[in-house]
Formats: structure tokens, sequence, C-alpha cells
């Protein structure tokens, strides 16, 4: 796991939520989370079906944020849970070994741990910087990236107000995977902005040959 992870806005509009996905996946987006906090059950099914279609044709994984069911019901790549949905151990005792399951460990080393512990496949930190879309404290530190890399055998992914700029130190830092949504979903261009954000970990790679 490594590069640009795109999550989705609380967009009604399942055409355009799929237009900006697809432009967000030619422009080189690695990961797409699915996640939409007020989608009434059938809209949730309807927009989760069509996204996983088009990740398909683009060979990329689709991970459904929170609802289990829904990545059970129409066999996505993974589950990403927060700190009030279900635990990971749960998780992944519902959805096994083989599915991808992330989990928000915000700027807390110690829920890092269990979440490796308990089967995660990436833990997530932040917020960062503030958010367009989310509300939250802004109290992750930068260094429990490289804390994180030192201790627990898993991908990073930053999230929390990022941009090509601010989280190119992070990715200096051993972030593996930058979590977008207003910095590519509301882009003017946003498969320009996702191929920024891609590029960011090609020439990190170089700068690190």
């Amino acid at each position: 796991m490594r590069g640009l992870y795109v999550v989705t806005p609380d967009w009604d509009d399942t055409q355009q939520l799929l237009e900006v996905t697809e432009a967000a996946l030619r422009g080189g987006a690695a990961m797409v989370q699915y996640r939409h906090k007020t989608a009434s059950v059938d809209l949730r099914r309807e927009q989760a079906e069509c996204l996983l279609a088009l990740c398909r044709s683009y060979q990329t994984p689709l991970v459904i944020n929170d609802h289990v069911d829904l990545c059970l019901d129409i066999d996505a790549d993974g589950i990403h849970v927060g700190g009030t949905d279900a635990s990971v151990a749960q998780v992944r005792a519902a959805v096994g070994f083989k599915k991808i399951v992330g989990a928000s460990c915000y700027g807390d080393l110690d829920l890092a741990r269990i979440a490796y512990r308990d089967g995660a496949s990436y833990i997530a930190f932040g917020g960062f910087f503030p958010s367009r879309i989310k509300k939250y404290p802004v109290t992750t530190p930068f260094e429990i990236i490289t804390q994180a890399k030192a201790e627990i055998p898993l991908p990073s992914v930053v999230i929390g107000g990022m941009t090509q700029h601010n989280s190119a130190p992070l990715v200096a830092s051993g972030a593996d995977m930058v979590a977008v949504i207003s910095s590519v979903y509301m882009a003017g261009a946003p498969e320009l902005a996702a191929r920024g954000f891609a590029r960011m970990f090609i020439d990190q790679e170089l700068c690190a040959a």
C-alpha cells in the first residue's frame, strides 16, 4: 500500500461521485474509500456497487467505511473502522483474513499497537491539519509517523486537511499513503490534483534511491 488514498465526500449525486472518482483513478489514486455518513441504505448500496465496478476496472482496491455488512454483501476489498465503530478484532473476525482492514488511530500510538495486534492491514493517523470536511481536534504530532514506523510493521496513512504541500514532510517521514477528500474531490481539476499527489510518492522514491 503506497500512494494517494481518496476518500469520498457525502455526495448524493452518484454520477458526479463516479466521474470525480474516475478522474482520481486516472490521476493515479492507489486506493478508494467509500464514505457517506448521511446516505440512505439504498443510496449507500447503489453508490458502493458502482464504485466497486469502477475500481475493479482500474484494478484499485475499494474500502468501505464502517459498514461491514455492506462490504461483505458486495464483496468489496476491505473495510475501514474508526474509534466509535466495531473494533478491529471484531471486524477482522467478520471479514476474514483476505480483506483489507484499516483502523483510525488518530494521534494515539497505543491505538495503533492494538490495531496491529488485532489484525489491521494499515493504520491511519490524523488529523494533522484543519479539514474542510471533518471536524476534529488538530492535535496529531508529526513524529507519530516515525515512531510508528520504528515499531509497527504496517503501512501508515495520514489524513486531515492534506494538501500536496503540507503532506510532503509526512511522506518524507515515512507515511505510506496520504488520504484526501477535498484536495481531490473539490479541486478544479481532480485528475491533475490526484496526479500531483501520486507524483509526490514517485519523487520520494527517487530521492531515496
